[in-house]
């Protein structure tokens, strides 16, 4: 089994945890465009077509988080950090929970996608 490079924060696991009660099960995309930033996209699961240039990071809650390929190789980050932060989602995404947004967390993208 390939080792996870995707944790969450507490505030992420409960948000996630709501978000399936209410509109079953979701999947992440991170985002890489300059208008979304380091937002990771969040879909209903299966919405978002996975391509053969996606990785899977890992899963959280049993919702799987993936990456571009070469955004991965780009940021070249071992791990990942999901979390939550104030603000409307980005573009397409579904909203971690009244008023606040998922965001992604690394050495490269550790504030990004708080707006």
């Amino acid at each position: 089994m390939p080792i996870s490079r995707i944790t969450a924060t507490a505030a992420a696991h409960s948000a996630i945890l709501r978000l399936c009660a209410d509109r079953g099960p979701v999947m992440f995309v991170q985002s890489g465009g300059c208008c979304a930033g380091s937002t990771p996209m969040c879909y209903p699961a299966g919405e978002f077509l996975i391509g053969a240039g996606d990785i899977l990071l890992g899963n959280i809650q049993g919702c799987p988080f993936y990456i571009d390929y070469a955004l991965d190789q780009a940021w070249g980050e071992d791990s990942f950090q999901l979390d939550v932060a104030p603000g409307e989602p980005e573009g397409f995404s579904l909203a971690a929970g009244p008023g606040i947004h998922f965001v992604t967390r690394s050495a490269t993208c550790s504030m990004k996608g708080q707006s």
